[in-house]
């Protein structure tokens, strides 16, 4: 499965998150998803805010293009961004085909 999937006007990323990471930053992929390592911890909701801030930053977009649609309180996360077309998000992500 592709971790980064088109949808109406944007992409859906299907995402695995690692907390309390030394940085912000996209490694690569993890099985059939895009893993995120993120600074800050699963606490309130702090590591999906840092996650939807560094997406919409790093894609180009406005953070209320940015939206987490499933995996609330999982490592494993669904966001949908709105704006970005596939082969958008992988030259920016660097995956390639």
């Amino acid at each position: 499965m592709n971790p980064v999937v088109p949808i109406q006007g944007g992409v859906r990323l299907q995402l695995h998150i690692q907390p309390r990471a030394a940085r912000t930053e996209y490694v690569g992929r993890f099985g059939d998803a895009l893993k995120v390592r993120i600074k800050s911890p699963p606490v309130d909701g702090s590591a999906n805010d840092e996650l939807l801030r560094f997406l919409a930053k790093s894609l180009g977009v406005p953070r209320a293009r940015v939206e987490l649609v499933a995996g609330h309180a999982g490592r494993r996360k669904t966001v949908q961004v709105l704006g970005v077309t596939v082969g958008e998000v992988e030259g920016l992500l660097g995956l390639g085909p």
